[in-house]
């Protein structure tokens, strides 16, 4: 977690005891327990499905129920909503009303129906609701986002970004097809399901004015979603941006470019390699035939710090702390950004959002 502490997290976060419930046993919500149990926290579960729950409470020990009423009825501090996103916003209204500050897991629905309700609740019963858009805890993206408002190299310009992971491969142990993430009444597909990159992009360079995106399902995989897209953003202060999402690829890729006014900003998520890293790239003065290389950062990677330094957050909010954290109003507009993308693509139009 050191890496973390360099960049301002994970400050006090494990002082005393609350409890937690984890609505959805599974990989993510298991995830989260196991982080939050490390943290020195107390955690119950709840889920319909009995292997999921039998499992989890096996594995970590803990009191799990089958019912959410059963649950919620043990007065836990927060509920973390970790089940498919059609059900997401039904069950942080019920644990809001009961009291709990919420986790939503992203996308934080698959309408924007109901996503105002939840901040006015979480507002009006003064309740921490933050969506689990990870990514902005990693290093090589909080680092570039602290680049970025420096202007140290000028304003934005352009960017790329890309996400590319073989479905099959996404959750080890588990069957892709009997999953939320390739079913469309689920609230699947690769474009909500990456909504993270929608998040990020907006975070480095504010809300987009329009955009355009092409997705289709083009692979062989069991699935009724679309599985490859590439949307195209312009933003308000005329930089634009090409983000490529599929789970189609046979090896890992993410990450993103942002090319400046002096210079071009690398940021690379390494999955196999341990490394999370941020290279800047432009001409060197003295010879401009050549590329002047310098690596901001480059840290080790284990992909669960992230998601520790994300509980952290989630919990120094609740304590009234300053963190990093999406809120719901950041949720509703990534998954915004997520449907008119859908929608462009089937109609081949441009949109405004």
């Amino acid at each position: 977690m050191e890496n973390f502490k360099r960049l301002g997290w994970g400050k006090g976060c494990t002082v005393g005891l609350m409890k937690f419930l984890v609505v959805g046993c599974g990989s993510i919500g298991r995830r989260h327990a196991k982080n939050l149990l490390a943290l020195g926290h107390k955690v119950i579960a709840t889920d319909v499905i009995a292997g999921s729950r039998d499992k989890l409470g096996q594995e970590l020990g803990v009191k799990t129920f089958c019912l959410f009423s059963q649950a919620i009825a043990q007065k836990p501090d927060a509920a973390l909503i970790c089940t498919p996103p059609a059900t997401h916003l039904a069950l942080a209204r019920k644990a809001l009303a009961a009291g709990c500050h919420v986790f939503i897991e992203k996308p934080v629905s698959h309408t924007l129906s109901g996503i105002d309700a939840i901040a006015s609740l979480a507002r009006k019963k003064k309740k921490v609701a933050q969506v689990g858009y990870n990514l902005r805890f990693a290093p090589g993206l909080a680092k570039l986002k602290e680049v970025l408002r420096s202007e140290k190299f000028g304003k934005p310009l352009s960017a790329r970004i890309i996400f590319g992971q073989y479905l099959p491969y996404w959750r080890p142990g588990t069957d892709y097809r009997k999953g939320y993430t390739g079913k469309r009444k689920f609230g699947g597909g690769i474009i909500l399901e990456a909504s993270h990159e929608l998040d990020y992009i907006c975070w480095l360079l504010g809300k987009p004015a329009k955009l355009s995106c092409f997705a289709r399902k083009i692979s062989w995989l069991d699935v009724d979603t679309e599985d490859n897209a590439d949307i195209l953003l312009e933003f308000r202060s005329g930089a634009t941006a090409n983000v490529h999402l599929d789970f189609v690829r046979q090896d890992y890729a993410r990450g993103c470019e942002i090319m400046c006014e002096k210079a071009t900003l690398i940021w690379k998520l390494g999955w196999k390699s341990g490394r999370n890293t941020l290279e800047l790239r432009s001409f060197d003065p003295a010879h401009p035939e050549r590329i002047k290389s310098v690596m901001l950062l480059d840290v080790p990677w284990d992909t669960n710090d992230m998601y520790v330094a994300e509980m952290e957050a989630f919990i120094a909010a609740i304590r009234g702390g300053k963190m990093a954290a999406a809120k719901v109003e950041d949720g509703k507009l990534a998954l915004k950004l997520a449907l008119a993308a859908l929608e462009s693509s089937k109609k081949g139009k441009q949109m405004k959002v």
